[in-house]
């Protein structure tokens, strides 16, 4: 009896053993293997934004040079400038099944609350891009120029603006440009650049700024007029348009465009998504894109893109909290 008892004790024990061992072989995934299943591609912005292009054309770019090789769904969880979507991909920790696009509130969010998480939790792939913006009013407005917005926010004291994020880049932008000619804003934040722009041309704003690529087709079309361009050179597309450091406004940000994952997914799935984002930036539609949005190209991978992450939120925070943000 004792030995039969030994030997059932022995054989569930051996069992259990075979059982752990299948369930660990069957939940690991080894470099070679990687990747093969479907991607969950994060946008923390609502549609017809600078993130939610940008994310959408390199997974367009992915898809069609087969670069990677199972299905790729994006979806767009905005909300909380930002503080959703990212949330979402922090919650997806040792994942390397899910991926999602940067821009500034990605530095400014955990700056001004605690969504839980800072920019440090994440797996840092790559910065591709920085974007810079348009200050613009309603197409309608008697306001022709920079200097005619200038003493017009003078004159009224405080003008009422809009942007995506709450403390983002482009309130950071704002607040610099309202300083330096002594107004005062009202900031209201958006998730979406299709509100914001039905906010500016219904009148609830007065000004807004926003990324070229964004709003360029409106601006053309004579519904949105651009004054000025934050970027340190004209755009080649409105070429009348002045830059904010030839009306003495020095060092505007702009507004990092970059490939985060998880936080503790394995090294080759960060390897393998930086040699494939460096195969995507060399392409043609890449640089088309580039071309078509007014993006400048400017690429980091890895530990110099966390350096970079570093010195902007460092740099974000001294401007935020000189503007009384924090």
């Amino acid at each position: 009896m004792r030995l039969k008892a030994l030997l059932a004790l022995v054989a569930t024990f051996a069992v259990f053993i075979l059982t752990a061992c299948g369930a660990g072989s069957g939940s690991s995934e080894s470099a070679e293997d990687y990747p093969s299943k479907q991607l969950d591609w994060t946008i923390a912005f609502g549609p017809g934004g600078g993130n939610d292009l940008m994310a959408r054309k390199l997974v367009q770019i992915i898809q069609d040079q087969g670069l990677y090789p199972a299905d790729i769904a994006v979806e767009n969880r905005e909300g909380g400038s930002g503080a959703t979507g990212w949330g979402y991909l922090m919650s997806k920790a040792g994942d390397p099944y899910n991926i999602s696009t940067t821009s500034g509130s990605f530095l400014t969010t955990p700056l001004q609350s605690d969504p839980g998480w800072t920019y440090k939790d994440f797996t840092h792939v790559g910065l591709m891009a920085t974007d810079d913006a348009l200050l613009v009013v309603d197409g309608k407005s008697p306001i022709k120029t920079y200097e005619d917005w200038v003493r017009f926010a003078k004159d009224k004291g405080k003008v009422v603006v809009g942007g995506i994020g709450t403390v983002n880049v482009d309130f950071i932008l704002q607040s610099l440009i309202a300083k330096k000619e002594g107004y005062e804003i009202e900031y209201v934040p958006f998730n979406e650049e299709g509100q914001l722009q039905t906010s500016l041309l219904s009148g609830a704003l007065e000004g807004m700024v926003s990324n070229p690529g964004s709003i360029l087709g409106q601006v053309k079309s004579g519904d949105m007029r651009p004054l000025l361009f934050t970027g340190k050179e004209r755009l080649p597309a409105l070429p009348d348009v002045p830059t904010g450091e030839e009306k003495g406004i020095k060092d505007l940000p702009s507004m990092p465009r970059g490939l985060i994952l998880p936080p503790d997914v394995p090294d080759y799935a960060r390897d393998w998504w930086i040699k494939t984002m460096q195969q995507v930036v060399k392409s043609e539609e890449w640089q088309q894109f580039l071309d078509q949005n007014y993006l400048t190209r400017d690429e980091l991978w890895g530990d110099d893109f966390t350096a970079y992450l570093e010195t902007t939120t460092n740099d974000f925070e001294t401007t935020l909290k000189e503007q009384g943000a924090l």
